[in-house]
């Protein structure tokens, strides 16, 4: 089957664009032929995108493409012609390549595929400005609590538009968890749920846990993964247990700050601050950690360092509103607390540390047998290939 792939691809490479590489791999293993289509705005891909947009992480710019990307709907047109796709699966493209990509595809079939909540928040994360979820279908809302400005919620109307006109061109719609598509179907979107699938652990995985209690955190340092309840956790943690240390691996805009905060709480010496890490590295602080952390104050739409912990028998820590709750079975592959309670978090990793809970610091063996069932990589594009052989064939 010729199948063009057709994502974002944003600075600072996260789990949507490790998601793209890894099914483009494993779909051409399977005997597809995939092409790669995203935006320029971050690493196009890693350099194997063969259709690359220009876009631009400037607010100008970004503010003008986001409604109508003329260069993505150019690239679009030449894959059509080139690749011939069969079908279409497009994840996310509201950040650069625009609404537009949707109708350029023109006749070609479309299995849109969610994995955030873009479609239905403008901001993308479904959280109020005082960090708590927000419960209200996207509208007028969305500018009478601040969420946006009168210019942005002005420039959202046609570009709005053009999403849900886009959105009903897809012969198929997936969710990345159940969560999501309860807040799809809330805005009159249906899908079904397709779990994502996360890469095993490599040959030379070993989990040899640290000698001291050890947390890990790996994720975008943004408002909404997070991190700053974990370091006010982590400050209450250390009064019972100093010996508590923290890694915290992943780059962000609020990198500077969280270090700032890391000091004023005095937790500064227990904190390593190690930065984007490639795949192998996150592997071998995962071995190390007693935990995994994932702290999340938005509903995590499925949260994908959560399975990619519990398959290598981590134990993790999770914020229990959003995708988290799918996939960390509490007192079996790890503890849930409620979104941004610090108190809640902190007796949480207390109990960890002190051995309470996870005392052999692994996942129960019935529950890590579980999570790489339910992720494996194999089994999802089996599943997707049915599902693009359904679009194509317009069968539902």
């Amino acid at each position: 089957m010729r199948v063009l792939l057709a994502t974002d691809w944003n600075q600072g490479r996260g789990g949507a664009e490790v998601q793209a590489l890894l099914l483009r791999d494993a779909l051409a293993d399977a005997g597809d032929e995939v092409r790669l289509l995203t935006s320029a705005a971050g690493s196009a891909g890693d350099g194997r995108a063969e259709y690359v947009a220009w876009s631009h992480e400037h607010v100008v710019a970004r503010a003008l493409v986001q409604i109508v990307n003329p260069f993505a709907i150019a690239q679009v047109r030449r894959a059509r012609r080139e690749l011939r796709p069969e079908v279409a699966y497009v994840n996310m493209f509201a950040h650069h390549l625009s609404p537009a990509l949707l109708h350029a595809l023109g006749d070609v079939p479309i299995v849109l595929a969610v994995s955030d909540y873009k479609c239905v928040c403008p901001l993308g994360t479904k959280l109020l400005p005082d960090g708590t979820i927000c419960r209200e279908r996207a509208g007028r809302v969305c500018l009478t609590s601040g969420c946006v400005g009168p210019l942005h919620w002005l420039r959202d109307r046609p570009r709005y538009a053009l999403l849900r006109s886009g959105l009903a061109r897809a012969r198929r719609v997936v969710a990345c968890s159940a969560y999501v598509a309860s807040q799809l179907a809330a805005d009159g979107i249906a899908a079904e749920v397709v779990l994502l699938p996360v890469a095993p652990p490599g040959p030379s995985y070993r989990r040899t846990p640290s000698a001291t209690p050890s947390f890990l955190f790996c994720g975008r340092l943004d408002r909404e993964k997070g991190v700053e309840v974990l370091l006010r956790a982590l400050a209450r943690v250390r009064q019972a247990s100093p010996a508590v240390r923290l890694c915290v691996a992943g780059s962000g805009p609020l990198r500077s700050e969280l270090e700032r905060l890391a000091h004023a709480l005095g937790v500064a010496p227990a904190v390593r601050f190690a930065g984007w890490l490639d795949p192998a590295a996150v592997e071998q602080e995962l071995a190390r950690a007693w935990a995994l952390v994932a702290p999340s104050l938005w509903p995590e739409p499925l949260g994908l360092v959560a399975p990619e912990a519990v398959v290598r028998g981590v134990p993790v820590v999770a914020s229990a509103e959003g995708g988290f709750a799918e996939t960390v079975e509490p007192g079996a592959s790890g503890l849930l607390f409620p979104n941004g309670d610090v108190e809640a978090l902190a007796a949480c990793l207390l109990d960890v540390a002190r051995g309470a809970a996870f005392s052999d610091h692994a996942v129960v063996p019935g529950a890590l047998e579980a999570a790489r069932a339910r992720h494996d990589v194999a089994r999802h594009v089996a599943h997707l290939r049915a599902i693009f052989t359904a679009a194509r064939e317009r069968r539902v």
